[in-house]
Parts: structure tokens; sequence; C-alpha cells
């Protein structure tokens, strides 16, 4: 049987402000990030039988 979901934590003050700013200026992904992500995504979907992608 699967375990109960947590609550998830909210934050407050500082923490919710940095949070924030985080989320509104993510870094930048380099180059041979994005092709690591493309190479894996690509790998996955060859592997994948009746995707819709």
């Amino acid at each position: 049987m699967a375990k109960p979901v947590k609550e998830t934590p909210i934050l407050f003050g500082e923490e919710a402000r940095q949070f924030e700013v985080r989320m509104l200026h993510p870094k930048p992904l380099s180059p041979e990030r994005i092709e690591t992500i493309r190479r894996d995504y690509e790998f996955l979907r060859k592997k994948c039988v009746n995707c819709t992608f």
C-alpha cells in the first residue's frame, strides 16, 4: 500500500522571498547540459513503445 503524502511545507519571510526570486530568475543551462538532456530524451523516446510525443 502507498505511503500517505506529507503536507507541503509553507515558506515564510526571507525563505519565501528567496524562493520567489529563484523561481522568477532561474539559472540558465549550459549548452552542454542542454545537449545531455536532449540526448537522454531521445534515448528514452526510442525505448518507449506506445508513446505519443
